[in-house]
C-alpha cells in the first residue's frame, strides 16, 4: 500500500501509531500504579491524536480530488483515511476507560491482571499495524482483525467474575465502574478488526469484511493451481449476496476461474438446492457447485464461472443480429425445458399474494402511491390493495392446467447467452421449482421495462424483447391448450410491474409502471367469472412508452 499513498499520509500515520500505543502503555501503568501525572498524561493527548487524524484524512482525500490513476489506488486512499478514524477512536476508548475506572485499591487483582490482559493485546495489534498497512501483509492484517475475538474472550471471562463479585456482595458501584471500563477496552478490539478488514479490503482491491475473507480463502484452497490471488466484484444482490470473479494475478489470462458467491446462509444452501435440481432435471442449463462452505449464518459458493454476456448486456450492447440468435435460442431453450418438465398437477403461482407481501416495500419507497378509493364523479376508483385482493380472490380459482420447472427470478441479468458456443445457461437459482410458466414469462418481460434505459432505439429494442418472448409462450400455451394463460399472465405482469418500482426511485418511470399494473388488474377483473380463457392481453399497448 506504501507505494500508492502520500509520503505526508504514511508518516503522519507512523506518528499516530506511536502515540496511540503510547497512551495505550500509559493506561497500562496508571492501572499497575495510578498518579495524577498519568492520568493527565493520558487525558491531554486527545487533541494530538485527533490532529494527526486529520491530516491523514485531509491528506487522502486532497489526493483523491486530484484524480486517482493507478488501479486500487482510491481504496488504497480511503483505507488510510479508515485506519485513522479508528486510532482516533482507539484514542478516545483509552480515555473513557481512565474516567471509568474506580478507586484500584477497591478492585480486585485478578480484575487488574485481566484488565492489563486486554490491553497487552491491543498493544501488540498496534505495534503489528504500520507494517500490515504499508507492506500489503494481508496475512498480518488477518492476525490483528483475531485479536478482536481474544479480547471479546477476555472480557466475557472479566464480566462474568466481576458479575459474580456482585452477586457475593462486593462494592456495586466500583465493581460495575470497573465492567464499563472492561466493555470500553473491549471495543478496541472492534477497531483492530474494522482496521483489519479495511487493510485487507485495499489489497484485495474490494471491500470485504473479516469473516468473508476467511470464507474466500477457504473457497480459494478447493481451487488447484492458483497462484496469487485477483478478486473482481461482479454484481451486489439485492437480498446482500456478494458475487465475485477470481482469477490467478500471476497468469497472463484474465478470464475468472471460478465465480465466488456468499450471503446468508439460507439463500446459499437454496441456490445449491436449486442447481443441483436443475443438473437432475435438466443437465447442462445451470453452473457446476465447485465448493459449498458454511460459517455461522453465513455461507459461501465457489460456482463454475460460465462464458457469455448476461441477457441485459446482450439486448443493451450487441448487434441486432447477435440479439436475434440470442432471443431464437432461449425461445427454444425454455420450450425444451417446458416440455421435458412438464407435470400433469395443476398449480396456482399466487401472484397476488406475492404482491401483498410485498406491498409494504413499495408503499416505503414510494408512499404516494398508497392511496385509498376515490371518486371521480359517479365513477369508483378503489384503491390499489383492493384491487390486488378482489384480483387474489379470483386467482385462486384460475390454476395452470400443469407445472413445470422454473427458474423463479428469470430476471435478464439472470440468463447468459455464448454468442460463441451459441448455448443459454442459468443463474441465480434459489426460487427453481415446479410452477406455472406464466411466472418466468412475466418477470423477464418486466425486467426488460424496467430497465431504466432512455435512448429510443434501445428502449424499442428490449420491448421487442418482451414481445418476442410473449409470442413464443403464447404458442406454447396453444399448443398446449392452456385456455387461461393470457388472464393468468395479466396477473403475472401487474405483480411484476407494480412490485418492481421498490427498485426503481425515478418517480415517473415508477409511476407509469405502477399505472400498468392498475390497468391489467382492472382489465382481468372486468372479465366475467369462468370466462377467463377468452381473456386478451393488450399486449403491445402495455409494453410501448
Amino acid at each position: 500500500m506504501a507505494a500508492d499513498l502520500p509520503r505526508e499520509s504514511t508518516e503522519n500515520l507512523r506518528f499516530l501509531v506511536v502515540e496511540v500505543e503510547s497512551q495505550i502503555s500509559n493506561l497500562k501503568a496508571f492501572i499497575d500504579n495510578p498518579t495524577p501525572f498519568l492520568a493527565r498524561r493520558i487525558a491531554d493527548r486527545g487533541g494530538y491524536t485527533a490532529n494527526l487524524a486529520l491530516r491523514i484524512q485531509n491528506s487522502c482525500a486532497a489526493r483523491l480530488s486530484e484524480g486517482v490513476p493507478v488501479a486500487g489506488e482510491q481504496l488504497a486512499l480511503r483505507s488510510l483515511s479508515f485506519i485513522a478514524t479508528q486510532l482516533e477512536r482507539i484514542s478516545e476508548c483509552c480515555r473513557d476507560a481512565l474516567e471509568q475506572l474506580p478507586p484500584l485499591e477497591n478492585i480486585a487483582d485478578t480484575n487488574r491482571s485481566a484488565l492489563l490482559s486486554q490491553l497487552r493485546r491491543v498493544r501488540r495489534g498496534l505495534r503489528d499495524l504500520e507494517t500490515a498497512a504499508l507492506r500489503r501483509d494481508t496475512q498480518l492484517a488477518l492476525a490483528i482483525g483475531r485479536l478482536d475475538h481474544k479480547l471479546e474472550r477476555d472480557y466475557n471471562m472479566l464480566r462474568d467474575q466481576l458479575t459474580g463479585q456482585l452477586r457475593d456482595g462486593g462494592p456495586p458501584e466500583d465493581l460495575v465502574s470497573a465492567l464499563f471500563a472492561a466493555h470500553t477496552v473491549r471495543q478496541m478490539g472492534s477497531s483492530l478488526l474494522r482496521i483489519s478488514e479495511s487493510i485487507i479490503s485495499a489489497n484485495l482491491g474490494q471491500p470485504i469484511n473479516f469473516e468473508r475473507f476467511q470464507s474466500l480463502q477457504a473457497a480459494v484452497d478447493d481451487l488447484s493451481g492458483i497462484r496469487s490471488l485477483r478478486v473482481a466484484p461482479v454484481a451486489q444482490t439485492r437480498s446482500g449476496s456478494a458475487i465475485a470473479g477470481l482469477s490467478d494475478a500471476r497468469s497472463a489470462d484474465s478470464d475468472y476461474l471460478a465465480i465466488y458467491k456468499d450471503g446468508q446462509r439460507g439463500k446459499l444452501k437454496e441456490e445449491k438446492q436449486g442447481v443441483k435440481s436443475w443438473h437432475a432435471i435438466y443437465p447442462g442449463l445451470a453452473p457446476r457447485i465447485l465448493s459449498y462452505r458454511k460459517r455461522g449464518e453465513s455461507a459461501s459458493l465457489l460456482i463454475e464461472h460460465l462464458p457469455g454476456l448476461t441477457f441485459d448486456k446482450l439486448l443493451l450492447n450487441e448487434s441486432e443480429n447477435t440479439v436475434g440468435n440470442g432471443l431464437r435460442l432461449l425461445g427454444r431453450t425454455l420450450r425444451s425445458v417446458w416440455k421435458e418438465t412438464r407435470g400433469e398437477r395443476p398449480v396456482n403461482a399466487g401472484f397476488m399474494r406475492q404482491l401483498e407481501q410485498r406491498l409494504p416495500d413499495v408503499y416505503k419507497i414510494h408512499p404516494e402511491f398508497d392511496q385509498g378509493a376515490s371518486r371521480l364523479c359517479e365513477l369508483e376508483v378503489p384503491a390499489f390493495r383492493e384491487l390486488v385482493l378482489r384480483a387474489g380472490r379470483r386467482e385462486r380459482k384460475v390454476n395452470a392446467p400443469f407445472s413445470v420447472y422454473i427458474h423463479g427470478d428469470f430476471n435478464v441479468d439472470n440468463i447468459i447467452y455464448d454468442p460463441l458456443e451459441r448455448r443459454i445457461n442459468f443463474i441465480d437459482l434459489h426460487r427453481s421449482r415446479y410452477m406455472d410458466y406464466v411466472q418466468d414469462v412475466s418477470v423477464f418481460m418486466v425486467s426488460n421495462y424496467r430497465l431504466q434505459i432512455l435512448d429510443a432505439p434501445v428502449r424499442q429494442r428490449l420491448m421487442g424483447a418482451s414481445l418476442t418472448l410473449y409470442n413464443m409462450a403464447a404458442r406454447f400455451a396453444k399448443k398446449q391448450d392452456d385456455e387461461t394463460f393470457e388472464w393468468r399472465l395479466a396477473l403475472g405482469l401487474a405483480r411484476s410491474f407494480a412490485s418492481s418500482t421498490r427498485f426503481i426511485l425515478d418517480k415517473s418511470m415508477a409511476r407509469r409502471m405502477l399505472l400498468r399494473s392498475r390497468y391489467l388488474l382492472e382489465l382481468a377483473l372486468a372479465t366475467e367469472k369462468g370466462a377467463e380463457a377468452g381473456f386478451r392481453l393488450p399486449i403491445k399497448e402495455i409494453f410501448i412508452d
